[in-house]
């Protein structure tokens, strides 16, 4: 790794698939790797309770199985080092203990529930096509309530957590350690998706309190969680997801959101009957980018999250798993009227965002003021695309598959989008 990530050089991998940790790294790993952390549900359960101060869960629509077979995924990936077993174990036990407190606060404002949750803007692509960019650039509209990554790992405050002396809420600054220590073990990931504690972050992240989303393959390899959140009927869990919506906005406002996530791409019956007032970006980019970004990220998070790093899994999953979720996108479009969305491709991204966003505003009813115009105009100068450095990626040295073969598999893609090959 030979660049600093203050460069704006590009970043190139020579130890990709066989890394050479630094001392740090080793450290870490030396450390967790003593103690096989356990799954318990029950453990788990009570440590959620006692953070929560509350103890209802809602099971009433078979939470307690979801539950059960989100944790047997987790076991079943033998890959993983303790350190993930460790952070996987900690999210269950956060998502168990936002869930608690989610369920305890509509019984003190059941008002909550009848919250209307209007017209949001709702962006959906494929990570790595514009669509953090996009999100982030919308969010800069003051009028509009985004999702920044802390509160998307603690939505819902513990009773008696509240901000401090000096404002400061204990979830932020639980995010913010968290994203220090992470620079300091692994620096280059803010090239590819600095989670930074303001940063926007999918809803699905939201979703997962009900254990209903994708999140879980972007964190170990759990086929088997895939198949099962494909089956399960995501017109209740959506609207589980726009409860919780519905409790942030009680807690803080503005009201409208703005709102991003890839796995909407698969999901837009489910996304358009729970919030049908919404206007649609949708984002389209060479999936050969999208997947070898995708890889390449995964690859080298896995110095630290895995024993091994096997690199023709990544590229048959994740080929896979973009190829459904495209596939899907392709199939369902027409679900989104065409008066209520717009198709953005990621070449048209980059300096002629303005325009996109006038036809985005004005396909939902909403004025641009000169005012929001001006700090739309504001970020865009401030955040170029890939001020963090750009990433040479190199498929046919990690992955053993030209750009070429790839595309080959996204023929169907490619005739239904404008989409450039890269």
């Amino acid at each position: 790794m030979g660049h600093a990530v203050g460069d704006v050089d590009d970043i190139d991998f020579d130890d990709l698939t066989s890394p050479r940790l630094t001392d740090v790294q080793r450290q870490i790993l030396e450390f967790t790797e003593a103690r096989r952390v356990e799954f318990d549900i029950e453990a788990m359960m009570s440590e959620a309770v006692e953070q929560a101060g509350a103890d209802d869960l809602d099971d009433t629509d078979g939470f307690g199985r979801r539950l059960a077979t989100h944790v047997a995924a987790i076991e079943a990936d033998e890959g993983l080092t303790q350190l993930t077993r460790s952070s996987l174990r900690q999210r269950v036990v956060r998502l168990l203990r936002n869930r608690l407190s989610l369920v305890e606060l509509i019984k003190r404002y059941p008002e909550i529930e009848s919250i209307e949750i209007e017209k949001p803007f709702i962006v959906v692509g494929m990570p790595r096509s514009g669509t953090t960019h996009l999100v982030n650039l919308i969010a800069a509209d003051p009028r509009r309530r985004a999702l920044p990554y802390w509160e998307s790992q603690d939505p819902i405050p513990a009773r008696g957590q509240g901000p401090d002396i000096s404002g400061v809420d204990p979830r932020y600054a639980r995010a913010k350690s968290e994203h220090d220590a992470l620079m300091a073990s692994a620096p280059v990931v803010a090239a590819m998706h600095d989670r930074f504690p303001e940063a926007i972050e999918e809803e699905v992240e939201l979703l997962d309190l009900d254990l209903a989303a994708y999140v879980l393959e972007w964190h170990a390899r759990v086929p088997d969680w895939r198949d099962y959140y494909l089956a399960l009927d995501q017109h209740r869990h959506y609207a589980y997801l726009k409860k919780v919506l519905q409790a942030l906005t009680f807690l803080r406002g503005p009201r409208t959101w703005v709102l991003k996530s890839p796995q909407h791409c698969e999901q837009l019956g489910p996304l358009m009957a729970t919030f049908p007032d919404a206007t649609i970006a949708f984002t389209h980019r060479d999936p050969v980018a999208v997947v070898q970004s995708a890889i390449t990220m995964m690859a080298y998070s896995d110095r630290l999250r895995r024993t091994s790093i096997d690199p023709g899994w990544l590229l048959d999953y994740w080929s896979d798993r973009v190829h459904r979720l495209l596939g899907a996108c392709v199939r369902d479009r027409d679900l989104v009227p065409a008066e209520r969305s717009i198709d953005i491709s990621f070449h048209h991204l980059g300096g002629n965002e303005m325009p996109l966003l006038e036809q985005l505003y004005q396909r939902g009813g909403v004025e641009l003021t000169p005012k929001v115009r001006g700090r739309l105009q504001q970020y865009l100068e401030g955040n170029p695309r890939g001020k963090h450095g750009r990433i040479r990626y190199d498929l046919q040295r990690h992955f053993g598959i030209s750009p070429d073969e790839l595309r080959g598999r996204f023929g169907f893609y490619f005739d239904r989008f404008d989409v450039h090959p890269e």
